[in-house]
């Protein structure tokens, strides 16, 4: 028996139902095509522009520098006796001072030119930082200050070093050793970039500072923030400032196709928290169910469990990726392209790799775990210390309201040691004066390298300085190849003869090139790389 065919009202509503069903579906498809459509010209439209160059500048009479074969061994050999003084800082009371005071010994006889010139002025800031004050010969152009740092962090041989890490031995190319990355190449760039200067006449239209920090690696309390306080008493106000950050990457993030300078715009902002617990002490014959570590340690994994929320495309780092884009390969390049559309996703992969998980959210790190005093004893105290590198996006009082929710537990006491918040973003448009000027200076030294806003997951001096200026930028035109990032605070420290020369070739156009009164006027179709 077949079935009657439905009549009525009931067919006539299924017909309805049909057709409302239809129209959802075009309506689907024509939103689809329409974002595939709008995503796939942003894509090549990025694509096109990505190649275009900076506009006809003001000033390119440059004085320029050719290393000739004396020189470089000079160079070379000055570098080589920076990073064998072991200006260490242990920790915000314990500095090498008798290296600090060899180091400044060292500068003045390394750069004499500098020291004795009568464009510089030269002071001594909190016993071992130093201030230089180049004059400029137009006083109404707003002066820019260049900051590097003399210490370094602590390193063992018996780390595991090929080297020594105050040897500046040579291995196939590169000198080894602490401070070689962070930061005395930089340091060391500045001034050699200087002495050449001075040697060769050059006299700066706008003028500038340098400020080395003892104590960087410390929080530069010292350091850092007497050169800031003297700066605000004299009433100077800048340009912009440039520090040690991000470098140029070759080979770090997968599929990017060439190296890519990153100039970070940015810095993420830092917590300490101490976790504690206290409990009556024991013998551990007759353990209680918990114990102050067990409850410690629970409270530790609960928040290695339970990442801070993702927020990759709230924050400078969305800009890194768009601006990269054309260098990457299909799907990835039409994906970053488009993080209007594809940000969760690109956040979901990028979460992925510990590296570029730091640009996706706040990081949660346990560093340091204290408890018990004996093999047979239950301690009565536990204590956990936690270090947050917080996300753009978000602020310390968030972070440390996140943390009290996912360690939910009244015995374990949460104690911030101190902190900070992220650190406002700085201009990367084409009016802005410092990025535009690094970037330039870049791509003369490097036409094949892409530019790119980045983000510092890490801290520098700079950050003392936003009172002075809202463009404060982080970068040197370090090579950084697959493993490289490791070496950071790491073992075998380590940088190319090449590279440290190209530092100095990277200082000795960037202050010239900081000469010109104003940037070219923006162009509508260039985009910012």
């Amino acid at each position: 028996m077949y079935p009657l065919p439905v009549t009525g009202r009931y067919s006539g509503s299924k017909f309805r139902i049909f057709k409302f069903l239809k129209i959802i579906i075009c309506s689907l498809l024509i939103t689809v095509l329409l974002l595939f459509t709008i995503a796939s010209i942003r894509t090549f439209s990025l694509d096109v522009n990505a190649g275009l160059q900076l506009a006809h500048w003001e000033k390119t009479n440059n004085i320029s520098l050719a290393i000739d074969h004396s020189q470089r061994e000079q160079l070379l050999t000055h570098f080589k006796e920076a990073i064998r003084i072991p200006t260490v800082s242990f920790s915000e009371t314990e500095i090498n001072t008798t290296a600090l005071l060899e180091f400044d010994r060292f500068l003045r006889k390394a750069f004499p030119t500098v020291f004795s010139s009568s464009l510089v002025h030269h002071e001594l800031v909190a016993n071992y930082s130093h201030l230089f004050w180049v004059k400029g010969s137009q006083p109404d152009l707003v002066p820019y200050i260049l900051l590097a740092h003399i210490d370094v962090v602590p390193a063992s041989e018996s780390d595991g070093w090929e080297a020594p890490p105050f040897s500046a031995k040579e291995i196939d190319g590169f000198i080894y050793g602490r401070g070689t990355l962070d930061d005395k190449s930089s340091l060391m760039g500045i001034l050699q970039a200087l002495e050449y200067l001075l040697l060769k006449g050059y006299a700066p239209r706008r003028g500038f500072y340098i400020g080395l920090g003892h104590d960087e690696e410390v929080h530069g309390y010292k350091g850092a923030m007497n050169i800031v306080r003297i700066l605000k008493q004299r009433g100077v106000q800048l340009s912009f400032v440039l520090d040690e950050g991000l470098a140029i990457i070759d080979g770090i993030f997968p599929g990017l196709e060439g190296p890519a300078a990153l100039i970070g715009l940015s810095e993420k902002g830092q917590a300490i928290v101490k976790l504690s617990v206290s409990m009556p002490p024991g013998h551990s014959s007759m353990p209680p169910r918990e114990t102050s570590i067990g409850i410690l340690a629970a409270a530790v994994k609960r928040l290695e469990d339970n990442p801070m929320p993702r927020l990759f495309g709230y924050g400078p780092e969305g800009d890194t990726f768009e601006h990269l884009a054309h260098k990457f390969k299909f799907p990835m390049k039409f994906i970053m392209s488009n993080l209007w559309l594809f940000s969760p996703l690109l956040g979901r992969i990028l979460e992925t790799k510990s590296v570029s998980n730091a640009f996706v959210r706040t990081t949660t790190a346990v560093t340091l775990f204290n408890a018990g005093v004996k093999l047979n004893v239950i301690p009565s105290l536990a204590e956990a210390y936690v270090n947050l590198r917080i996300h753009s996006a978000q602020s310390l009082q968030e972070v440390l309201d996140i943390v009290k929710d996912t360690v939910r537990d009244q015995r374990v006491k949460v104690e911030l040691i101190n902190g900070f918040d992220p650190l406002p973003i700085s201009a990367a448009d084409e009016s802005a004066f410092g990025f535009q000027i690094i970037k330039k200076t870049v791509l003369d030294l490097f036409p094949s390298v892409t530019v790119a806003p980045g983000i510092c997951v890490g801290n520098t001096d700079s950050r003392h300085f936003k009172d002075l200026t809202k463009n404060i930028y982080r970068f040197a035109p370090a090579w950084f190849k697959p493993g490289d990032t490791e070496r950071f605070h790491g073992i075998n420290e380590r940088i190319s003869m090449q590279n440290y020369e190209e530092l100095v070739v990277f200082y000795f156009n960037l202050i010239q090139n900081c000469d010109i009164r104003k940037l070219p006027e923006p162009h509508s179709s260039v985009h910012e790389l």
